[in-house]
């Protein structure tokens, strides 16, 4: 059978737009349909935006920290108009590389939403039948949106790069890394952030230490977290949204923002009619080499509901060209993936955490908590954290947690290590670098304690 194209790349994230250049390069004819905007959630709505208004909350503390290290300087407030402006046009720039990047790639590039029609056949939206050898869906996730009473008053993370002007007031619902992220970062500009998590701490699925020591300093820097605690219901009330609390406390907020989870881009996709099997929340199922049940149609990135993150898709991207187009089956390395979360502290980490160690094996716990040597000097009241999780029988550095500054830059190097399987006395025999925060990784000699 002849077909139009030997691959048809259904999303134009970072994953789609990997695996289209990277199959186009072996010879192959390749076409791509992005229904929004090319980039995907992380440069569109996501990792890129964001990090940039992190950098820009930032700031506010700078300010004092500079006059406490001796510079005259008088902050003023923040100008989200003119913050924005420049946000808008580093993203349409970004977008404008990928499409050359495709372009130069010799991918067709289709701008309009595709559905699959059957195991070798996309539809677009203007009712137009594309033939491929192989499909791949890459069409990524979308914020989730609670079902209660006012719940479409609210916004989520891809509307707040899109706000005409900044609130005075933000109430943010959840405890994820984007809720808390958002926190901080709206708290840095000026927001009065209050933050509700339905759950004992935020930042499931971290180390407990950690994720305390950055609720901690989320509250210490002004954030109003509040656990245990969710929305009964919200309305539109005098000029602003008012949200009734489990708790029983009644207020108005300018906004109200929903970061309650996210859920795979699979509706209306024809997928299941094609004969691929999606799991309880719609996640496409794949195997090892991100291929569904239908050999022809394979899927990557957050839509398979794996490892959600941006570097991981385009791996599973690249991953699935050695497999279909290089005759090399590769299967995607899902573990020891080092990762950020760009809170205010921010968190860093890699492997197990200690309550996930401890239920595997026997381990030693190196930890430090201090005040580093720039918020001390500046009067700053901010600790970090530097802990290690190692097992008492291989020696191995099993789980590398980091609360600092830059935490993320710290934890990419630390990552090559834990990866490498290096054992605790590979990080004793590291000379320090002093005077860092780092250097406490290769210099705590005794344990904190043992589980």
């Amino acid at each position: 059978m002849t077909f139009d194209y030997d691959l048809f790349v259904i999303g134009g994230g970072s994953g789609g737009v990997r695996a289209a250049r990277v199959a186009a390069a072996t010879g192959a004819k390749v076409a791509l349909a992005e229904e929004y905007r090319m980039g995907g959630t992380c440069v569109i709505r996501g990792c890129v935006p964001k990090k940039l208004m992190v950098f820009a909350s930032g700031y506010s503390e700078m300010f004092d920290d500079a006059r406490a290290y001796g510079w005259d300087l008088t902050d003023g407030p923040f100008d989200w108009t003119r913050f924005r402006t420049k946000l808008h046009a580093e993203l349409d720039r970004l977008e404008g590389i990928y499409r050359k990047l495709l372009d130069g790639s010799d991918v067709e590039i289709f701008d309009t939403r595709a559905t699959v029609k059957d195991p070798h056949t996309v539809t677009t939206a203007d009712g137009r039948d594309i033939t491929a050898k192989h499909i791949l869906v890459a069409t990524g996730g979308r914020p989730v949106v609670p079902d209660m009473p006012g719940a479409e008053h609210g916004i989520t993370s891809n509307d707040i790069f899109l706000l005409d002007q900044m609130p005075k007031s933000i109430l943010i619902v959840g405890g994820g890394y984007i809720a808390s992220e958002f926190a901080g970062i709206l708290n840095g500009l000026g927001v009065a952030v209050t933050q509700f998590y339905r759950g004992a701490q935020i930042l499931r699925g971290f180390d407990d230490e950690a994720r305390g020591l950055v609720a901690e300093g989320m509250r210490e820097k002004g954030v109003d977290l509040h656990l245990g605690t969710n929305i009964v219901e919200m309305e539109k009330r005098d000029g602003g949204i008012w949200v009734k609390a489990t708790n029983g406390n009644e207020a108005i907020y300018d906004q109200v923002m929903f970061a309650t989870g996210r859920a795979p881009n699979t509706d209306g996709m024809g997928l299941e009619d094609a004969g691929v099997e999606l799991g309880r929340q719609g996640q496409i199922v794949v195997d090892d080499y991100s291929q569904t049940k239908v050999p022809s149609i394979y899927a990557i990135g957050d839509v398979t509901n794996r490892v959600q993150l941006t570097p991981v898709a385009i791996r599973e991207g690249m991953a699935f060209v050695e497999t279909v187009f290089k005759g090399n089956p590769t299967k995607v390395d899902h573990e020891l993936i080092p990762s950020a979360v760009f809170t205010q502290p921010e968190l860093g980490t890699v492997g197990l955490t200690e309550e996930q160690a401890r239920e595997i094996e026997p381990v030693e716990v190196y930890c430090t908590s201090f005040k580093p040597m720039n918020h001390a000097f500046a009067g700053r009241s901010d600790r970090v954290l530097m802990k290690l999780v190692v097992s008492v029988a291989s020696r191995k550095v099993l789980g590398c947690h980091i609360v600092a500054d830059h935490a993320g830059e710290m934890i990419q190097l630390a990552g090559i290590a834990v990866k490498m399987g290096a054992t605790k006395e590979d990080f004793d025999r590291t000379v320090a670098v002093h005077p860092t925060m780092a250097e406490e990784l290769v210099t705590m000699k005794e344990p904190m304690r043992t589980a």
